[in-house]
């Protein structure tokens, strides 16, 4: 089912973050219909650094790429301000979409960016931000959709996130992203404008700007979709650094076990039994 059709139901769809083919090949197996892939996350991962605007767009591909190859699930993608100007935004589209994005999400930060949540952000004009939309939508040779994110609550107040909001549909933009609402009332206010216009996402950061809402809850507020891009990396960078301490403190694993796959259950999560029954078939060893 592509992602236009699935948004074509009432149920609230939850992507959940990735950032490699081992995190999207697990959410898969998990059940998610889609999955979102973020710059954050990436320049956790891949740079150890934060998300300010240190990713390439080359990067970005090349991980979509990967996890392409490990699920057909759609990706929602982060693409960030388009990495430039409205001729940029059309370039990445093109190679997002080529690396198997389903979605491309563009924001109305200057570049470079910074994580949406962060403050003493910087927004671009809302006449330009509408060109790199429709050069987005110009650009395009499927079905990729288009979300708008406006990151304006923080920098011009919720008034402004909604006029420009309302332009960003206008120009063409599949899904509205109002990004880091700061309470409950921000968080209604949107559907309650939006709703029946486009999709709307919701994003829920864990320490966020915005209060944590379970996917029912932002379901009967009136969104469309729910991301939590960062709670795998926020999840497994604390299980990281409990691991290297304990096994600094007490040189083996074996306090550490009953939290970690062992060599079999791993290799059952991947997929490894299956692949060797594959190579098995064209060696003709089975």
């Amino acid at each position: 089912m592509t992602l236009r059709a699935r948004l074509k139901h009432q149920d609230i769809l939850v992507a959940p973050g990735v950032y490699d083919g081992l995190t999207a090949a697990l959410a898969d197996a998990a059940g998610f219909e889609a999955l979102y892939l973020s710059g954050a996350a990436v320049a956790y991962t891949r740079l150890g650094r934060p998300d300010i605007g240190l990713t390439t767009a080359s990067e970005m591909a090349d991980t979509m790429a990967l996890i392409a190859d490990r699920t057909d699930r759609p990706v929602i993608m982060d693409a960030d301000t388009g990495f430039g100007n409205a001729l940029n935004a059309r370039r990445t589209m093109t190679t997002y979409e080529r690396a198997g994005a389903a979605a491309l999400q563009v924001e109305d930060q200057t570049y470079p960016k910074k994580c949406g949540h962060l403050s003493d952000k910087g927004l671009i004009s809302k006449k330009e931000m509408v060109g790199k939309i429709a050069a987005m939508v110009d650009a395009r040779r499927h079905d990729t959709l288009v979300i708008a994110r406006t990151d304006a609550i923080a920098v011009e107040g919720f008034s402004a996130a909604e006029d420009r909001a309302g332009a960003y549909i206008d120009a063409g933009a599949d899904i509205l992203f109002i990004e880091a609402p700061r309470d409950q009332q921000e968080l209604a206010r949107i559907p309650d404008t939006f709703r029946g216009q486009v999709p709307l996402l919701a994003n829920m950061v864990e320490g966020g700007s915005t209060p944590i809402s379970s996917a029912k809850s932002l379901e009967e507020l009136g969104f469309d979709i729910v991301i939590f891009p960062g709670g795998i990396v926020r999840a497994l960078a604390q299980t990281a650094q409990d691991y290297y301490e304990n096994l600094r403190d007490t040189g083996s694993n074996v306090r550490f076990r009953h939290k970690m796959h062992d060599f079999d259950s791993l290799n059952q999560a991947i997929g490894t039994p299956d692949m060797l029954a594959l190579g098995g078939k064209y060696d003709g060893k089975t």
